[in-house]
């Protein structure tokens, strides 16, 4: 029972945007697919000393909670709905000389053109004002329904 859930805050209104579970110093560990926040107190245990299914349950219940951004269900960046992981699995020397492979053929001249390519790219007036428009309408509902939940917890 060394397991638990975190989230991930965002730094100005301090909604969560990823849901995590973990043990040890998970919640630190640079090698997740989104940010993990520079300020550590934007990183909060929402519930420890559980057993691993127990926390994979929670994370599954808090990401459908708070709703999947890819899916336009919610806030959080998670691609998942939580519930799986690879706790404790290693890559194999194999699978990892092949990650090197993969990385180390990319030429030159491509990496560039990837690298200029996401520079300077900005979402449109559009974009933005409906990302607000969401982000406001949901803010609200999420934060009545977070109360309600953590109150039944």
């Amino acid at each position: 029972m060394n397991y638990y859930t975190y989230a991930y805050l965002r730094k100005g209104d301090r909604t969560p945007y990823y849901i995590g579970k973990g043990r040890g110093k998970r919640a630190y560990d640079s090698s997740h697919s989104v940010k993990v926040p520079d300020d550590k107190d934007r990183i909060i245990f929402l519930k420890q000393n559980l057993t691993e299914e127990e926390a994979f349950n929670h994370e599954k219940y808090m990401i459908a909670v708070f709703g999947r951004k890819d899916l336009e269900t919610g806030i959080l960046r998670n691609m998942t709905d939580g519930g799986e992981g690879r706790s404790g699995s290693k890559h194999s020397e194999e699978t990892k000389q092949k990650i090197r492979n993969a990385n180390v053929n990319i030429p030159e001249e491509r990496r560039k053109k990837m690298s200029e390519k996401a520079k300077g790219r900005t979402h449109s007036e559009e974009t933005k004002e409906k990302i607000r428009q969401f982000a406001l309408n949901r803010k609200n509902k999420e934060l009545k329904t977070l109360v309600e939940n953590l109150e039944a917890l």
